[in-house]
């Protein structure tokens, strides 16, 4: 799978791909895919326990995974899968402000599940995403060679 390439932010990306053996983005031609996204500090992987300082970190951390990756970020994105512990409607309206934040000029499909548990004890939410990068594939295709 040499035509992959994978990506890891330096701090919690690089601890989880030593601990856990998985990275934080794989480009895939002009399309960039991010693992789970939760709302830990991207440095020392502590988490707030507040549900909306928690999204609105993951967030920031998917916008972090994306431009690891040579993406510009949201603006690309086309697809959002969150998972939520729990879902009720403070955690909805908090996707909903930072889908307004992050995505002004477009809307992405999006899937949104409450689950029991995600990967950490005080992890609440966890969001993966899809973007379109054409630009940025023809740049990594040019670093490549």
């Amino acid at each position: 799978m040499s035509h992959l390439q994978y990506y890891n932010y330096s701090g919690v990306g690089e601890t989880n791909k030593k601990d856990f053996l998985y990275s934080q983005a794989v480009r895939v031609g002009d399309t960039i895919q991010c693992s789970g996204q939760g709302g830990w500090d991207p440095k020392t992987g502590d988490f707030n326990t507040e549900i909306n300082a928690q999204i609105d970190q993951a967030f920031a951390n998917v916008e972090l995974a994306l431009t690891t990756a040579g993406g510009k970020g949201w603006s690309q994105v086309f697809r959002v899968n969150s998972y939520h512990v729990p879902i009720n409607n403070e955690a909805l309206a908090a996707m909903k402000r930072n889908f307004a934040k992050w995505m002004p000029d477009h809307h992405p499909v999006y899937t949104c599940v409450g689950v029991t548990r995600l990967g950490a004890d005080d992890m609440r939410v966890e969001i993966e995403v899809q973007a379109h990068d054409p630009d940025g594939a023809r740049k990594a295709e040019q670093k490549g060679n």
